[in-house]
């Protein structure tokens, strides 16, 4: 269980102000100036050593993706950190919470990645839908520009930097990073081919890198404790604390920071109240937001929340957004609904995409009504493996998954349905 002393988002809960003078009380911009002297190596060097990886769903080493930034443009361009504030994955609400009521604390980290990538300015792309949080941090940016903390010579560095917020309009496409950039420039949010990728031409053509919320907000803590401190928590490759979102059929649904590799069962147990009915009313649980495979409750017993646990047993850790799913549930028809969620937001670029991510939705829908043949299973199975890691970005992927999780640990019910629909029908003829 993750100690007190060690907890970073000591506002998650809003209980107590997001203003300037209360964030300072929670030691948020202490002594920011003396963190930005330590100078670009040296924080991208404090990060590897941390061993953090993006909190946004995919989990690259965030040190390793600052390094790849070009150390001096040849051409003058100058150099961009654009923070995916786009939260758009079902089940997730994580980087909401820091938003609404930690604002200064990604201010700070906006900073200070931003001397770790050699960047000139930050962009917070931000939901649409978010308009209070946007507000929240509009009002956090003022108040760091009045403070000096941004801006011509942020925090008495010597360091020109600017952050501007950009509200988006709502598609989930768009927290893709090179859609986000593309609706971010004025266009249509579609993703781009890669390569080039962002960190040689990204925002405007210049280097860039795109990087999550929590990630960033992270950033601060880290160089004042140290690396070493970050890395001691979690896991081996699965270090430091994360914010998990536990929603669904528990008995008290919360935000919660935790360490990485923590047990799901006790994180449900200790922080979410426990399964409505009781542990052995589990069905299975979402364990990464909608995107990753459902597993169920044996699998459930055991496994460990972080990256390479939930790898192992064919399921992800994304945005550790977990959807908990109780006996009550019509696992067929949770998954038809993702299905279509995915197949609404798909932006129709790539045809693997745009066509599979219907169809797989019509065959979800009749087989939930039991109206197909036990066969057609296998057939969407191999129409899933044909969808995923044929697009440009991950959308494919995130709508075949739910599909391969629910085949993989929930045929049985799909044949169930198929048999006792086709019974009915021959009773009917007779």
């Amino acid at each position: 269980m993750l100690r007190d002393e060690d907890r970073i988002f000591t506002n998650l809960y809003g209980w107590y102000g997001a203003d300037l003078e209360a964030s300072r009380q929670r030691g948020i911009w202490d002594n920011t100036k003396a963190l930005v002297a330590l100078g670009r190596d040296e924080v991208v060097e404090q990060v590897k050593i941390s061993g953090l990886r993006g909190r946004g769903g995919a989990g690259f080493p965030t040190g390793l993706k600052w390094s790849f930034m070009p150390k001096q443009s040849k051409d003058g361009r100058p150099s961009y950190l654009v923070i995916n504030a786009d939260e758009s994955e079902p089940g997730t609400c994580k980087d909401r919470e820091i938003l609404r009521y930690d604002p200064h604390r990604l201010l700070e980290g906006a900073l200070l990645s931003g001397v770790g990538m050699g960047a000139s300015a930050c962009y917070i792309y931000i939901r649409g839908e978010f308009y209070n949080e946007g507000s929240a941090v509009q009002v956090a940016i003022d108040e760091a520009y009045d403070a000096g903390l941004l801006g011509k010579n942020a925090c008495g560095s010597g360091y020109d930097y600017d952050v501007y917020l950009h509200r988006g309009a709502g598609a989930y496409i768009c927290g893709e990073e090179t859609a986000l950039l593309e609706s971010l420039e004025g266009k249509k949010g579609q993703p781009r081919n890669k390569p080039p990728f962002p960190a040689m031409a990204g925002l405007y053509g210049c280097p860039t890198t795109v990087n999550n919320v929590e990630t960033i907000a992270v950033v601060p803590e880290i160089l004042r404790r140290g690396g070493e401190w970050f890395g001691a928590l979690g896991r081996p490759k699965n270090c430091g604390t994360k914010l998990f979102c536990i929603s669904g059929h528990v008995t008290q649904p919360c935000n919660v920071e935790e360490e990485l590799g923590i047990p799901l069962k006790e994180l449900i147990d200790r922080h979410a109240g426990g399964v409505r009915g009781g542990w052995d009313n589990l069905l299975g649980v979402i364990p990464g937001g909608s995107s990753v495979p459902v597993i169920p409750k044996d699998i459930c017993d055991t496994v460990l929340m972080d990256f390479d646990s939930l790898r192992d047993v064919k399921t992800a850790l994304g945005t550790a957004g977990v959807i908990v799913m109780d006996r009550s549930t019509d696992i067929v028809e949770a998954i038809v609904r993702l299905a279509h969620f995915y197949m609404h937001e798909s932006c129709g670029q790539c045809t693997p995409c745009r066509e599979g991510t219907g169809w797989m939705w019509r065959v979800l829908r009749r087989m939930g009504k039991g109206q197909a043949t036990v066969e057609e299973i296998d057939t969407l199975y191999e129409v899933t493996k044909e969808i995923e890691g044929h697009t440009i970005c991950a959308l494919g992927d995130a709508a075949a998954w739910p599909v391969q999780g629910l085949i993989r640990h929930f045929r049985p019910e799909l044949e169930r349905r198929i048999q006792a629909y086709r019974r009915e029908a021959q009773a009917r003829a007779a």
